[in-house]
């Protein structure tokens, strides 16, 4: 058994014993450190201001991360994620750094690594570490230019090539797996996949993933149009290790698609809400304790196997979360039906 593999059946065997945890935002805690540009710059000689360039954090100011990282596993987090979900040469140009990027990946698999590490030795409780990987800024099944549908600003290969120099990265920091998150844009995944496939093959192993779908509107869809079922009907070949959602309006929002998916996917289920949605300055004002309470509240259901937050949660969420699940069944993976199961904008369902 390899490496990665070891670790997927390793999670699997303590999700089936309980709802395991994972972190929160890392945006929120870094805005609490109010760092200047010289912060995020520390001794690098780049051309552009660095300020917001939060990724950049794991080589200029390391202690940051570490002290975040920690902060959710003392809060009972099982799963940390590496601060690289803008650690691609895409998002990186925006701030000259692109040639960065590897040293980023890598620096900032090994904070979480050494994080999970140390929490793991100091308790016996397992601990895993998720390399982060988000959209990008573009988009492959859209135009950006109104006046011209057919354009793209950048091709399926160069997408797929751009997550794979960062699933390179992650991996040999010593990620457990390739979390593809906050996904927009159903086909920018599927390139995601691809690399990690790609990635994989290179290394003679099977990379495990988690796969987080973003809804987009209360209508349910994604940027791309799609629908939950019709992503899970997308994605399912890849046989992720995680499916679930993350980010959007906060849990009551996202509680309806959470039942669609739970329903109808064969691995298991986590999802990591907002703390609801920003006030008029941008800012989340739902307590740890809500937050706890509506994910309490889905575990009791039976609807999840793995719970977190996203944008404006703090180890104080995470706390919450943990309390509010901590003792409580885990979802039972179902076995769907075998059938001919294909997706447009919806799902196509051929019965057997």
């Amino acid at each position: 058994m390899t490496e990665t593999s070891a670790a997927a059946a390793r999670l699997r065997a303590e999700a089936a014993k309980r709802v395991l945890v994972t972190d929160g935002a890392f945006g929120t805690m870094i805005q609490g450190y109010r760092l200047t540009e010289a912060d995020y710059r520390g001794g690098l000689d780049l051309s552009r201001d660095q300020k917001g360039n939060n990724d950049l954090l794991a080589i200029s100011r390391p202690h940051v991360i570490t002290e975040i990282t920690e902060g959710y596993l003392a809060a009972g987090a099982d799963i940390v994620s590496t601060n690289t979900f803008n650690a691609n040469t895409v998002s990186q140009a925006d701030y000259g750094a692109e040639h960065l990027v590897r040293d980023i990946n890598l620096a900032a698999a090994q904070i979480a690594r050494n994080a999970a590490r140390n929490a793991e030795a100091a308790d016996g409780r397992p601990r895993f570490v998720a390399g982060a990987i988000g959209p990008t800024n573009k988009t492959l099944s859209l135009s950006p230019d109104v006046n011209d549908p057919g354009y793209r600003a950048i091709s399926f290969d160069e997408l797929r090539d751009v997550y794979r120099d960062q699933m390179d990265a992650l991996l040999d920091g010593g990620v457990d797996f390739i979390l593809i998150e906050t996904i927009f844009d159903t086909l920018n995944c599927k390139a995601g996949i691809m690399a990690a496939i790609e990635a994989g093959e290179a290394r003679g192993v099977e990379v495990p993933l988690m796969i987080s779908f973003t809804v987009t509107d209360m209508s349910g869809r994604n940027l791309s149009g799609h629908t939950v079922d019709s992503f899970w009907a997308s994605i399912r070949h890849a046989k992720p290790l995680t499916v679930g959602l993350n980010c959007s309006f906060g849990a009551p929002q996202l509680r309806p698609h959470v039942v669609s998916l739970a329903a109808i996917a064969d691995t298991l289920i986590m999802v990591y809400p907002n703390a609801g949605l920003p006030n008029e300055l941008g800012q989340y004002d739902e307590a740890p304790e809500t937050t706890g309470g509506f994910l309490g509240q889905w575990a009791d259901q039976g609807l999840v196997n793995v719970v977190g937050g996203c944008c404006g949660t703090t180890p104080d969420h995470i706390r919450e979360i943990a309390r509010a699940v901590g003792g409580k069944p885990p979802r039972a993976v179902p076995k769907p039906p075998v059938r001919t199961l294909l997706s447009g904008l919806d799902p196509m369902i051929i019965a057997a």
